[in-house]
């Protein structure tokens, strides 16, 4: 123990529960009973660390303090079967010391929550709540359904994963190309939320790229196929621009204004490195396909420098792999760079009036960018208008606020 250190519990929170959690449930085999017994050894590590000191080594004392915790529980339950209870412990005993190595268990618990028994909607829920801490509103909200249906969900799996009886393993060689979508999935929801968080006051939460880009990394390690080494490079080449994306005061900076002296260069070698792997593999889906939309994008010394025809053609490729309203819009955005917002104003248009893209505020953003460049101002302020009204995240509004108030300076000008 190192005695009198300063105790920072939300940051081993942070830093640590995840992990700790996905040991508790392979130990435990219950996803609730693990849930309880971490906050039960985070609650002991409160009472404790502030006078003995923290561990040298906080997440295996929490995963052994809740899994003592667990047991005890467990015993105090008369539906339990007493050489059940025993058979755990015995089980459990050699796996952690109170300072020992702490074994990452996070990866083997991912592909327990996306087995092939349960729902692709479960699957993600399932993941992105036990294994990436987003809170059941967050995973609403990226679902586009209510709070009590996403959280009906998640329990759902978990009863389905306890009635199967779902070992929580890494699947053999054999058995991963069946479970590799759902993860990739996964991985990808939360490194967009990550990188562009949905609401809030940042623009972005680190810890959840990171963590993304983390696993995408073990994956690879696994079963480094085309798809795998093409998201691990889209998320390298995105997360080497976060410190020029927004400003010192938390302001968002577009692409087109943003200082590429202070993007990642090993990052984006690395990324570029990964792209042309996935590309030479023969096994090109749309995560390589956005990778390379991504690796043209960090070639360009500046923005007026960018090859959008290029990035048009692999937007083409891209709809034809996984068509999708979003590659869409972005192909039509690329088409405005290259034809001009005469020809791309139309295919926006003609989105929107689909319902797909409706809640979807940088649609709205894109028709209002192309409508000023056409000179059409007020169509421009009503566009921009809508787009406010969906946009949750702060950042986001107040360059949507300031758009506003200059096209109404622009219009105060001409009168």
């Amino acid at each position: 123990m190192t005695l009198a250190q300063p105790v920072d519990l939300d940051l081993v929170w942070r830093q640590q529960s995840r992990r700790v959690l996905a040991t508790l449930i392979r130990l435990l085999r219950d996803f609730d009973l693990a849930e309880e017994a971490l906050h039960d050894a985070f609650l002991a590590a409160a009472q404790k660390w502030p006078v003995e000191g923290m561990p040298e080594n906080p997440g295996a004392w929490l995963v052994s303090a809740g899994r003592f915790k667990a047991l005890d529980r467990l015993r105090r339950r008369k539906r339990f079967d007493a050489a059940q209870v025993d058979l755990l412990a015995m089980e459990a005993e050699d796996v952690v010391a109170d300072d020992g190595d702490l074994p990452d268990d996070r990866l083997r618990l991912m592909f327990t929550c996306c087995h092939p028994v349960l729902l692709p909607e479960a699957q993600v829920a399932l993941t992105l709540r036990e294994v990436c801490g987003l809170t059941t509103e967050e995973i609403a909200r990226a679902f586009l359904v209510r709070t009590p249906t996403l959280a009906q969900r998640i329990v759902r799996a978990k009863m389905r994963i306890k009635e199967a009886g779902l070992p929580y393993e890494i699947p053999s060689s054999a058995e991963l190309p069946a479970r590799l979508d759902s993860v990739l999935r996964v991985i990808y929801l939360v490194f967009n939320e990550g990188y562009s968080a949905y609401s809030g006051e940042t623009i972005t939460r680190v810890e959840l790229s990171s963590e993304a880009i983390r696993l995408g990394r073990m994956v690879a390690q696994l079963l480094p196929d085309g798809e795998v080494l093409g998201l691990l490079g889209l998320m390298l080449l995105n997360e080497a621009r976060r410190a020029s994306r927004q400003t010192a005061d938390g302001d968002v900076v577009l692409l087109a204004d943003q200082d590429r002296t202070l993007w990642d260069r090993d990052m984006i070698a690395e990324g570029r490195g990964l792209v042309e792997r996935a590309f030479a593999s023969r096994q090109v889906g749309p995560y390589a396909l956005q990778g390379a939309i991504a690796a043209v994008h960090t070639a360009a010394p500046t923005a007026a420098e960018t090859d959008w025809t290029e990035i048009v053609g692999l937007y083409g490729v891209l709809q034809r792999a996984a068509p999708s309203p979003i590659v869409q819009l972005n192909r039509a955005i690329a088409i405005s760079m290259v034809r001009g917002p005469e020809v791309a104003l139309p295919m926006v248009q003609a989105l929107l009036d689909t319902g797909d893209l409706a809640d979807y505020h940088l649609a709205h953003v894109a028709e209002a960018v192309l409508l000023h460049q056409l000179g059409q101002r007020d169509a421009a302020v009503a566009a921009y208008g809508r787009a406010l009204q969906i946009c949750r995240q702060e950042p986001e509004r107040r360059l949507l606020l300031k758009r506003l108030a200059e096209l109404d300076a622009e219009a105060a000008g001409d009168r």
